[in-house]
């Protein structure tokens, strides 16, 4: 963060001053973990489910923070911030606040990161939303960048109301780069984090079902996705995905600037002639109205061109060449874990986790990368798919997992295995679709699952594991990797 006195903190959160001079400099980052805290650093006093921060306060001082963003009087320098009263603040605060206390740490947190980021005149912001594929392209975006200035981008899937403003209050003097991810859990959340960090460029994947159970239909979650691109003025660039026409329509939303991105004919940044290899890495040529070149992905998956292609309207917008960026897009690695993470064991095996989230777009496309995994080389392999519930569908939730379960018929998946009864509909709808025996089985859980993988993996097979993040499916493909 830039250099902050406490007193300039105040000002910005609209807070006062506790136990403090106020000529405090805050030198090091924000940090609401005190184990990360560096000397120097601001302490984020956030409540927790089974802890608060207020009471770490002293503690984070005696550490080497310089002072604590609270909302009450602690026993440590502190900023105190004012008690929220619009309802939406209420409303986005994290689970574990009972008393209003973070809500209003969220909303000093927010301000201080508008405070910050609007003095820093040479920073470019850029903000990546959609249902499915945000991280993955916000770590491409972060990555085509990076050669043309300090590039800050949170780690993971660092995207709300807590990870937004704390990964903005990572940027400095010398930062040129803030590539941000924007989720929703309701309507106005991505309108909200937009007035905490404006973003000059804004990316829509795709709409997709993620949330379905809380927007209750896909319009609805366009609706939302679409506040990024409300948010950019005249000067902005709202980069689209052509081959999603909930996403296109959104071109008629904004004031910005509008390149279209994908495979259709209308796109002003296409991929043509996509080939996917052995490991279901994409190939194509990249079709831009600066010039035409080859791009070659290292990262996994045929929906990596979209995200691969979004990324190049980015880095073509901010002054890359054609070549750099096909350059630059075909270096570029998995940086998020979790997500079409592909690992090959001494027998051959090749387990491949994306297990971090799923909803039925990602459950699809991963599939779809599954299948051409294992038709890929020289000789077919078995293709095992290791699947568990996909989260907040609402009424959806039987026919999403049903159709799941026939897709993997007809994609002639070898195996599938249905972790958890939540998720039995995609067993069932395997059945229905391919009148099926062993080819499906429910199992009850994550040891359950490891015990018949363990049993009947034979070298050479390929093993997809995927559900939602609740699900902790990852336990699988750790021990088979183990």
């Amino acid at each position: 963060m830039i250099r902050l006195t406490l007193a300039q903190v105040a000002e910005a959160t609209g807070g006062r001053l506790h136990n403090a001079t106020g000529e405090e400099q805050v030198t090091g980052s924000v940090e609401f973990d005190s184990r990360q805290l560096t000397a120097g650093g601001l302490f984020v006093a956030m409540p927790g489910e089974r802890v608060d921060g207020h009471d770490f306060a002293a503690r984070a001082v005696a550490a080497g923070a310089v002072g604590v963003l609270a909302a009450r009087e602690v026993d440590a320098p502190a900023v105190i911030v004012p008690p929220v009263t619009s309802a939406h603040s209420r409303s986005v605060a994290l689970t574990g606040d009972r008393d209003g206390s973070g809500a209003a740490v969220l909303a000093g947190l927010a301000a201080l990161a508008r405070y910050v980021t609007d003095r820093l005149p040479r920073l470019t912001v850029v903000g990546v939303t959609g249902s499915s594929g945000k991280t993955s392209t916000k770590d491409l975006i972060a990555q085509v960048l990076a050669p043309m200035g300090p590039t800050v981008a949170p780690p993971g899937s660092f995207n709300n109301e807590l990870g937004h403003p704390w990964t903005a209050l990572r940027a400095e003097e010398s930062t040129r780069h803030l590539v941000l991810e924007l989720s929703a859990r309701g309507p106005g959340h991505i309108a909200a984090l937009c007035q905490t960090v404006p973003p000059r460029i804004g990316v829509v994947l795709n709409v997709g079902s993620a949330h379905l159970g809380e927007f209750g239909s896909r319009e609805g979650i366009a609706q939302t996705k679409g506040e990024l691109v409300e948010a950019l003025d005249a000067e902005g660039l709202a980069v689209l995905n052509a081959d999603d026409p909930l996403v296109a329509a959104m071109a008629e939303r904004t004031k910005a600037r509008v390149v279209l991105v994908g495979e259709d004919a209308k796109a002003q940044i296409r991929a043509v002639d996509v080939v996917l290899d052995e490991q279901a890495r994409a190939s194509f040529r990249m079709v831009t109205p600066q010039g035409e070149a080859q791009v070659r992905l290292a990262v996994h998956g045929a929906h990596q061109v979209g995200n691969a292609l979004s990324a190049a309207a980015v880095a073509l917008e901010l002054g890359a060449s054609v070549d750099e960026v096909a350059q630059r897009l075909g270096q570029a690695q998995r940086v998020s874990a979790r997500r079409m993470e592909v690992t090959t064991r001494p027998d051959g095996v090749v387990v491949v986790n994306d297990s971090y989230n799923a909803n039925p777009e990602s459950v699809r496309a991963a599939l779809k990368s599954l299948a051409s995994m294992a038709r890929g080389g020289d000789t077919p392999r078995r293709s095992w798919a290791v699947l568990g519930m996909m989260g907040e569908l609402g009424d959806t939730h039987v026919t999403a997992h049903d159709e799941i379960g026939r897709l993997a018929v007809r994609l002639d998946i070898s195996r599938l295995v249905v972790v958890g009864e939540a998720a039995r509909a995609m067993h069932q709808g395997a059945h229905l679709e391919g009148s099926w025996g062993e080819e499906s089985v429910l199992v009850p859980d994550v040891d359950a699952a490891v015990t018949l993988l363990r049993e009947e993996l034979r070298p050479g097979d390929v093993v997809l594991v995927k559900a939602s993040k609740s699900e902790a499916l990852w336990r699988v493909a750790e021990e088979l990797l183990a």
